[in-house]
Parts: structure tokens; C-alpha cells; sequence
């Protein structure tokens, strides 16, 4: 049992991280989402500790809250091998430069960056760097508490186009991923969830969380919404953008005073 759980969790960081975690005797990148999608949250912590990490760093050195919160989320970018922000950028590009369905999916599976794409890193990156920035003016522990809480929420969050639509393609990370049950999303929804209320020992109230909560569901919710109407399912880079939304969310109603 308990190396069917380390296995899970050193599954999920491979496939979402670049951090150097051995691999198992299978050798698979991709997570088989269907058992071990309920370890994403877990996986997500662990990359929400690089950040703050990052910034008990700038801490110790004494930066200023804006350096320290653009140093975290850098580390952050640099322990995911920016694989979300790429998704993101790759379904505003498409959602935003495409007219028709299939030449939405054209755009998402180009490289290039096209104008869209990079206007939403650059509202994304200030978002998250300024609603952080804003959490640490209110204490350390509150900022690194936020950023764990973000990445393992937001993890769990970008399941749900995995459960509530279909692929939108027949090839394609997004269709290869195996579909999770609704009970093992649940599973992760909960344990994303549990982990979201660490805030509340830096510092947070309990109804700035719970809100932080509710709008990272709200942000998974509306861009599965979209992408079900603008390419009628889910690709691999629908989901990254999901986690993009979710952690966007949780920083920001962190961020309030």
C-alpha cells in the first residue's frame, strides 16, 4: 500500500515537474490519472514548497516583497519546465486567433507564440507576482503558506476538464491521459482542499480561504466551460490552463487585505 502511494506521488511529480525524482521499474511519464490522480495535490504542494522555499530565501537576505514574490514564481516556472504557462499560452492563442473549431486546434498545436498567447503570460505572470507580493507584505508565512496552498488546489482543480469533458482530439497528451472517476477526483478536490486551509497559519481567515477555495473551482469550472464551447472537449493544454486559472485565483483572494 505505501509504495503504491510514494509511486503515485513520484508519478504525478514526473509528469508535472522537472524535479529530479527517480523513476519507477515502469518507466512511464504520463500519471495513469484513473488510480493516481488523487496524489496531484500532493505533487503540487511539493512544487509549491520550491517557491516558498524561494522566498524564505529572500527572506533571510532581506528583499523586498515584489522581488521576493518575482523570484518564487520564477522558481516555480523553472521547476515545472513552465509546462502550464505553455498551455495557457497555447488556448488563448487559439481560442482568441482561431475562427473555427479546427483551426483553434491548429493554432493550440503550433510552437509559435502568437500575440494572445503572450499577452495572457504577461497578465498571468504580474497577477500571480503582484497578488504574492501582496500576501507578504501581511508576513513570510503567509506568502509561503499561499503559494503551497496554490499549487496543490490548483493541481487537483485541473482535473476537472478530464471528468467533465471529452477529448477534443484523438491523439495528444490530453487524449492519452486516462479519464479519473468521479470519486478520484473528489479524492484530490479534498485533499487539495485540506492542504488549501495552510494559509490559515499565516495569517488568513477562515472566510478568505474558503474563498480562495471557491475560486479556484470557479476559475477550473470556467474554463472548462469554455473550452467544451469554443473546441467541444479537453486537450493537454486546456487542462494546463485550468491550473493557471485555479492558481491565479487562490493568490488573488489571498491577496486581499
Amino acid at each position: 500500500m505505501v509504495s503504491i502511494i510514494v509511486d503515485d506521488i513520484r508519478a504525478c511529480l514526473r509528469f508535472y515537474s522537472r524535479l529530479p525524482v527517480p523513476a519507477g521499474d515502469d518507466g512511464y511519464v504520463m500519471p495513469d490519472f484513473a488510480r493516481a490522480s488523487w496524489a496531484t495535490p500532493l505533487a503540487g504542494a511539493i512544487i509549491g514548497a520550491v517557491g516558498a522555499g524561494a522566498l524564505l530565501v529572500c527572506s533571510i537576505l532581506h528583499l523586498p516583497p515584489l522581488v521576493s514574490a518575482t523570484c518564487a514564481i520564477g522558481a516555480l516556472a523553472l521547476a515545472t519546465g513552465a509546462l502550464h504557462e505553455d498551455g495557457l499560452a497555447d488556448v488563448v492563442d487559439g481560442f482568441g486567433g482561431g475562427k473555427t473549431r479546427e483551426q483553434k486546434l491548429t493554432i493550440m498545436r503550433d510552437s509559435r507564440l502568437g500575440a494572445y498567447g503572450a499577452l495572457a503570460l504577461c497578465l498571468s505572470s504580474l497577477l500571480r507576482v503582484f497578488a504574492l507580493a501582496s500576501a507578504l507584505q501581511r508576513g513570510v508565512w503567509l506568502g509561503m503558506f499561499a503559494i503551497v496552498a496554490a499549487g496543490a488546489l490548483s493541481r487537483a482543480v485541473g482535473l476537472i476538464p478530464l471528468v467533465t469533458l471529452l477529448p477534443a482530439r484523438n491523439d495528444g497528451a490530453g487524449a492519452s491521459a486516462p479519464t479519473p472517476s468521479p470519486s478520484a477526483l473528489r479524492n484530490a478536490l479534498y485533499i487539495g482542499a485540506a492542504v488549501a486551509l495552510a494559509p490559515l497559519f499565516g495569517g488568513a481567515s477562515l472566510g478568505q480561504t474558503v474563498v480562495a477555495e471557491m475560486a479556484a473551482v470557479g476559475a477550473g469550472l470556467g474554463v472548462s466551460k469554455l473550452a467544451e464551447k469554443q473546441i467541444g472537449g479537453y486537450t493537454g493544454d486546456v487542462l494546463g490552463a485550468a491550473q493557471q486559472a485555479a492558481e491565479i485565483g487562490v493568490l488573488v483572494a489571498l491577496s486581499a487585505s
